[in-house]
């Protein structure tokens, strides 16, 4: 075992006396270690139930013959840090979480992993670290939050955002405004449609490294705490069989979760997050890829944002399995990679049943004959964009407008809320990217603003920022390269006319390349935003969205 480096032998016996500090018993010292990797907080309401997790898992991990171990990892809740400067918070922890994992678990030798993540960045977090780690490795997730009820309808936090635009419009009264705030998020758990946490949980059940309801059972549910210790007998399970992340998450499952990703249409946050949970496995996912998944595979699923539909609908359907089983009408999914549980995709899924046509479309009958995410490229995006085109009203799949340029959120928001903005208009909003935000903050205010005040089928937004999952409408992010290292949305001048081009993949400015040329002689890059602290050094190594904003050692 791995784990005999601090168990056994005479030169271990100073490490066997901390244990005995720890009140670790003889016998618990014979069996393998397992780190049980817990996110719990009192700030994110996804992780406020995860103690709960973690002791059953507990309890499935003694109970199969191991001996768990509890240590934390950190979390952000982006719905509270959203609009401020907590923003640039929240996409950096990632790595954050990954780097203090793989200290955690390999300087105290464990045998395996339990990883229960619920939020953003703690699901690809753990997951680049489980990569690199590479010791046997099953996730449990707090699950979702149930859908809200606002006026006789399933409400999100989405509308919640969406409803303070549309108080500020003047459409909805104070009063109203409060009824969404007491009744949207009713419940722990990640929240309730397919926004990034939920899209990361139910990729990691397609990937392989989570067991079937990772993505969708309730987090309230009494079947989640079942699960959980389900995760505790897998984890001996793996041990036994020496079955290994790297062994799962190959070229395969990652096209399976791009595929998945398409069907679902997921939040275009795991553009960022599969490539740079791929980059830890040694595979190089190229997004330029997806627009090849997506032209082969059908959407059929519209969760909200996009659609009336909720994770607890998605669950009740026949959830993750469900939606891959369709898929295999088609033959779209590699049904021979190995899983946690031991067995094959194929084997995992095989009696599925999808139980509710109107939340999974049969194959037959989809929302789109291509997937829920495009990414586009053109002369404002040599590199990419990437937009959750599923979540894109008809009206605006293909749009023209006068350029409303803006280098940051705040002047967009105050823009958007004085009703500056206009019908047709295309809102740019610079210097948000890895490097210019820095920390590439989530425009789930923008967008919301512009859906509340009712322009959402007439205005377009355009970022080197990212979007939360909760955005909807023709929201273009990652746009690379970003502003900060002079990329050509820094060159974009106002009333530039943009051309968006969603079923053409295309994304440009009706300028010349002569023009173009000459306001890139004349840019300068913007003196930094912050000058102190862990942002400094994430700007200092971060790459571009397009390659998943990976660290990377600055070149000399």
């Amino acid at each position: 075992m791995i784990s005999d480096r601090v168990k056994s032998g005479t030169q271990q016996a100073p490490h066997r006396s901390l244990f005995n500090a720890l009140g670790v018993t003889a016998s618990e010292r014979k069996k393998p270690m397992i780190g049980i990797v817990c996110s719990y907080n009192e700030i994110v309401p996804g992780h406020m139930n995860l103690d709960k997790i973690a002791e059953a898992v507990k309890l499935g991990v003694a109970e199969a013959g191991g001996f768990p171990v509890l240590f934390p990892a950190i979390a952000v809740c982006d719905g509270i840090a959203m609009g401020h400067v907590g923003m640039k918070y929240s996409l950096v922890t990632r790595d954050l979480i990954a780097d203090s994992t793989e200290c955690m678990a390999r300087a105290h030798a464990f045998d395996g992993l339990v990883m229960i993540p619920n939020c953003d960045k703690n699901v690809p977090g753990l997951l680049m670290a489980a990569a690199r780690v590479n010791v046997p490795t099953v996730f449990v997730s707090g699950g979702p939050m149930m859908a809200g009820h606002v006026g006789g309808k399933k409400r999100s936090l989405s509308s919640m955002f969406e409803a303070v635009g549309s108080y500020e419009a003047g459409k909805i009264t104070a009063q109203e405004l409060e009824n969404f705030e007491e009744n949207v998020c009713p419940t722990c758990g990640s929240c309730s449609g397919m926004y990034t946490a939920n899209s990361m949980n139910c990729l990691t059940e397609v990937i392989g490294m989570g067991l079937r309801g990772n993505g969708t059972i309730p987090a309230v549910y009494s079947a989640r705490i079942r699960l959980a210790k389900e995760a505790g007998y897998a984890i001996m399970d793996l041990i036994d069989k020496d079955i290994r992340p790297r062994d799962i998450m190959t070229q395969e499952a990652f096209e399976n979760a791009l595929t998945v990703d398409m069907a679902l249409g997921c939040s275009t946050n795991t553009m960022l997050h599969l490539p740079a949970i791929a980059h830890e496995c040694g595979i190089d996912l190229n997004m330029e890829f997806a627009n090849e998944v997506s032209d082969r595979t059908p959407n059929l699923c519209h969760l909200a944002p996009a659609g009336p539909t909720y994770m607890e609908d998605l669950n009740e359907a026949g959830g993750i399995y469900a939606v891959m089983k369709e898929l295999t009408k088609k033959d779209l999914l590699h049904l021979d990679c190995i899983t946690v549980t031991g067995k094959t995709v194929g084997e995992n899924i095989d009696k599925a049943v999808n139980r509710d046509p109107e939340v999974i479309r049969p194959l037959e009958n989809p929302y789109s004959q291509t997937g829920g995410i495009a990414v586009l490229k053109g002369n404002i995006a040599p590199d990419t964009g990437v937009v959750k085109r599923s979540a894109v009203a008809p009206e605006m799949m293909k749009h023209e407008g006068p350029a409303r340029v803006f280098d940051c959120e705040e002047d967009a928001i105050t823009a958007i809320k004085s009703g500056q903005i206009h019908d047709g208009d295309v809102v740019v909003i610079r210097y948000e990217g890895p490097k210019g935000g820095p920390g590439m903050r989530e425009m789930l205010n923008p967008t919301s603003a512009i859906i509340g005040m009712g322009l959402g089928s007439t205005v377009a937004l355009i970022t080197d920022g990212r979007f939360s999952g909760a955005s909807r409408g023709a929201a273009i992010g990652h746009v690379s390269p970003e502003a900060a290292v002079g990329g050509p949305i820094a060159l974009i001048e106002e009333g530039d006319i943009i051309s968006i081009d969603i079923p053409g993949n295309s994304l440009n400015v009706k300028v010349s390349d002569e023009e173009l040329a000459r306001r890139k002689a004349a840019w300068k890059p913007r003196t930094p935003r912050v000058t102190d602290g862990y942002l400094v050094r994430y700007a200092s190594m971060v790459t571009s969205g397009n390659r998943g904003a990976v660290l990377e050692l600055p070149k000399n």
